[in-house]
């Protein structure tokens, strides 16, 4: 398990959803990798309208019945390694926006690290 605190940097890829990777979705690929290379953690959130380069607005609104709805992957760990990932996003995003900002970790905790007698929720059991 990774141990992550203090300063930290968090990368953060702005893809379309219907983006792939080998006939995979993008997202998932960048997701995979990430976990691959050891990384802290990486989550994949899917927006409900947004326009990119393109200047397409995509949305979610039941008239516009958009397929191709923006999707967000933030990525969170030491500068060292998230530098050393770049690379990997440089070869899967060919469309999109990539940034990269630091960020503070206050609490990095898995439910594997949680105090006995707490539940996943951090509070503690009776």
């Amino acid at each position: 398990m990774t141990r992550l605190t203090g300063r930290a940097r968090r990368v953060t890829v702005f893809v379309g959803e219907n983006d792939t990777w080998h006939h995979k979705p993008l997202y998932s690929e960048i997701v995979h990798r990430a976990h691959a290379a050891g990384l802290a953690g990486a989550s994949v959130f899917r927006g409900i309208e947004g326009f990119g380069a393109s200047s397409l607005i995509h949305t979610s609104r039941l008239l516009s019945l958009s397929e191709d709805l923006p999707v967000a992957i933030v990525i969170v760990d030491t500068e060292e390694r998230v530098r050393d990932f770049l690379p990997q996003l440089d070869e899967l995003v060919t469309e999109g926006l990539v940034i990269l900002d630091d960020c503070e970790v206050i609490r990095y905790v898995g439910r594997d690290d949680a105090p006995r007698g707490s539940d996943t929720k951090g509070k503690k059991s009776p």
